[in-house]
């Protein structure tokens, strides 16, 4: 787990025009994408297409990736962040276990510091469709951004906590960072996805975030 630093980002909703400022308190973001191996470990099952431990767990709903910070937290004598009843979840903020990063963190975190749609050149810190052989590759094998976060574009996409839109797409989530599969213009740290949060998805996957202990 890396430590961010607090900051303000502006997020961009292109599709409905608007745009708005939002103040990040410091937090802590995994330096790469949750691994096969690693949710392996904790969940007893592999649940991707591709296989390979290192490689980034793909093939996750936006539950499957809060039933994993849960069990997480667990294991570690953390408060599990989520209380989860069916489809209804709340986010107990207070909780210092792992959670999923809101868009506003994601996006903080994948900018370092920057204003620019991307931390470095695409070739060099990104697998995306002009450079995967269109597939899925193992975390941190391009550079990281200045504050050593790996795979923040492309590779798989990540799920956020947000809904995408709540007056137009309901309980859509929001996905963040491009994947393998994309265009190039898929991955910058601007732009926003969304899915049905029971979908699973061959290029979606997750990192865990975790707030400071009060």
């Amino acid at each position: 787990m890396i430590t961010v630093p607090s900051g303000r980002v502006t997020v961009s909703h292109r599709g409905a025009r608007r745009s708005w400022s939002v103040d990040v308190a410091p937090y802590e973001l995994a330096a790469s994408p949750v691994t096969q191996a690693q949710y392996a470990e904790i969940t007893g099952q592999r649940p991707s297409t591709a296989h390979g431990d290192r490689l980034p767990v793909e093939g996750v709903s936006w539950f499957d990736a809060l039933r994993f910070c849960n069990t997480l937290s667990r294991l570690e004598g953390l408060a599990p962040a989520y209380r989860i009843d069916a489809d209804d979840v709340e986010w107990g903020t207070s909780a210092d276990g792992y959670r999923l990063p809101t868009e506003a963190e994601w996006e903080h975190a994948c900018r370092a510091g920057t204003i620019d749609a991307r931390y470095g050149p695409l070739d060099d810190i990104a697998w995306y469709r002009g450079n995967s052989d269109e597939r899925v590759h193992e975390v941190g094998g391009k550079q990281p951004n200045a504050w050593g976060l790996h795979d923040m574009l492309g590779n798989v996409w990540e799920w956020c906590w947000d809904m995408h839109d709540v007056e137009v797409k309901g309980i859509y989530r929001v996905l963040r960072g491009g994947g393998w599969f994309d265009e190039h213009w898929s991955c910058r740290a601007s732009v926003r996805r969304r899915s049905h949060p029971t979908f699973r998805i061959d290029d979606v996957g997750f990192r865990i975030a975790r707030s400071p202990s009060p």
